[in-house]
Order: structure tokens, then sequence, then C-alpha cells
């Protein structure tokens, strides 16, 4: 008989500790080389005869591209597990419970500490997600705590231990 936490009357209700998604600052560089390849075709325009007006064209439509790609990623931080959410036209979901994180850092640029942003990079046990980034989220010094505490609550409510085994003697000691 298959084990299903909405089966037990004792398990806790799912709840969100944080909701989120990328800051558009991520695509700082990129946007500028849209911005510059842009300019550059409207200081072409007298020298083209007006050709160069359909050059502004292909900068504006990666602009919005990347834009919308962004905009339309989200992360959910419940009490049980981590949710992305991605996709313009098909959608993908997916969900990384929070007893198979293994490690999880924190990194935070000069230009998104600026901001009140930071990457969190998180390594875990999953199969399908063995990494997930978090980039440029805002508050992500409070995001790290959140899921910190929440990974140490979902591992004591299931009763679960990350292990790692490795040989004792590294290498070596397979080579001998």
């Amino acid at each position: 008989m298959p084990t299903d936490d909405r089966s037990h009357p004792s398990a806790p209700a799912e709840s969100t500790l944080w909701k989120g998604h990328s800051s558009q600052w991520v695509h700082f560089w990129f946007y500028l080389f849209c911005i510059l390849l842009a300019i550059g075709c409207l200081v072409a325009l007298p020298f083209t005869g007006g050709l160069s007006i359909a050059g502004i064209v292909l900068p504006l439509g990666l602009w919005i591209a990347r834009w919308w790609v962004t905009k339309t990623t989200h992360y959910e931080l419940t009490t049980q597990r981590l949710r992305k959410t991605s996709g313009i036209l098909n959608r993908r979901l997916d969900e990384l419970e929070l007893y198979r994180v293994k490690d999880y850092s924190l990194e935070q640029p000069f230009i998104l500490r600026m901001f009140g942003l930071g990457n969190l990079s998180i390594i875990t046990s999953d199969a399908t997600t063995p990494e997930l980034d978090l980039k440029a989220i805002a508050g992500a010094e409070d995001v790290r705590e959140k899921l910190r505490q929440a990974v140490q609550s979902e591992r004591d409510r299931k009763r679960v231990r990350e292990l790692d085994v490795d040989s004792p003697g590294g290498s070596d000691a397979i080579a001998g």
C-alpha cells in the first residue's frame, strides 16, 4: 500500500513561505547589447536609404522574448517543496521535495547586491532536478534562511537524513 502525506491525518497542511521570480537585472548585458544594436541601426539610417530601420525589429524582438521568458518563470517555496513554473505558451512545473536538498549556496555579485538581489544555487538528490538556480531574486538572504529552516523541518517530519557515501581513503583506496 503506497504511503501518501494526504492519507495521514497528522500531516501538516502545506503553506507558502515565499513566492517570487528572477529580476530582469539578470539580463543587463543582453539588454545593453540590444540597445546598442538598435542605436547602430538608427545611426546607419541615412547611409542605407532607410533599410536599416528593419534592423531594429531584431533587437526589439530579442528584448521582448527574453523579458517575457523571465517574467513567466515563477518560484514558490512551501513548507514541503520548491516549485518552479516556467513557459510562455507551454507551461512546465518542476517540483523539488525539500527533504532531497543536499546543499545550497548564496552568491551576491556587486551589481545584484546594489539592487538587493542575489543568486541561490541548490544541489539536490532529486533525479530530474539535481541542481536548481534561482537567479537574481529579491531578498535572497531571507529566502536562503527560509529554505534552510524548511529543509530541516521537512527532514524532521519525514524522519529522513542525507547520507553521503564515500570511500574512507578517497579514490586511491579503490585503485590499490
